[in-house]
């Protein structure tokens, strides 16, 4: 009976997944249209859709080290990555409107594509160079138009709650555009919902964010040493306390 429940719960927690993240895209999409600029759909993002599937999965968001960012300022966040929940709880626990660098796969997916493209979000094709190159420059102009932009470097989910190696792309975006790089940890993400299948189970998300990280002085070719660094900034912020 356990396992029944269970079963029916979580189909019913897609089926809300679906529906809410459908609706809510389509009235930020029509904001877009009316208002003409991306700030309103990009905090309808952050205080209506993000709360309401944080709240449905029964996660309870904690936040920490916020007063250690300039919020007035674009940064590069880069956080380590254990579940698709992640990006609600970035989008919640961060006070200032951000971007994502997205695989380029999901510019074809339903809504989610749509108002990713709307919004202005980062796509990065990995099979094209050329490609990666010409979309990371577009990336630099917005970053120094004012917008952050958040990234997951590892590139993939964890399965096991390790931290993968960190991959250079987000890193030169910061270089190149002259901003600091923000590590974040997310720890208790993969509880709630890990990383293969669907399977939401209540818990406690806890996000920290750490110092940030210079780039003045930084070339292009420093990209590698810098992601390394921010690895080892959010294997710390990990390491400083566990999940209750």
């Amino acid at each position: 009976m356990s396992r029944l429940a269970w079963a029916t719960f979580n189909a019913l927690q897609l089926l809300f997944t679906l529906l809410w993240t459908a609706g809510w895209i389509c009235l930020a999409l029509l904001v877009r249209v009316v208002t003409g600029g991306r700030r309103w759909p990009l905090r309808m993002a952050a205080r209506c859709w993000a709360p309401g599937l944080l709240h449905g999965a029964g996660a309870r968001l904690e936040v920490h080290g916020l007063e250690r960012v300039d919020w007035s300022r674009p940064h590069v966040f880069v956080a380590n990555h254990q579940s698709m929940i992640d990006i609600c709880a970035l989008f919640r626990a961060l006070p200032a409107p951000v971007r994502f660098m997205l695989k380029q796969e999901l510019a074809k997916v339903p809504f989610v594509g749509w108002y990713a493209r709307a919004m202005g979000m980062v796509f990065i094709e990995r099979a094209s160079a050329r490609s990666s190159a010409r979309r990371l420059h577009a990336a630099v102009g917005v970053v120094r138009a004012g917008a952050s932009v958040c990234a997951f470097p590892e590139g993939t989910r964890s399965r096991d709650g390790g931290v993968g190696a960190f991959k250079g792309g987000a890193f030169q975006l910061a270089i190149e555009a002259g901003v600091s790089v923000v590590p974040v940890a997310i720890e208790g993400s993969g509880h709630v919902l890990p990383a293969a299948g669907f399977r939401v189970r209540p818990g406690t998300i806890v996000l920290r964010v750490g110092d940030p990280l210079p780039t003045q002085g930084l070339a292009p070719h420093d990209r590698h040493a810098l992601a390394q660094q921010a690895r080892a900034a959010v294997v710390a912020l990990l390491e400083g306390g566990a999940v209750q």
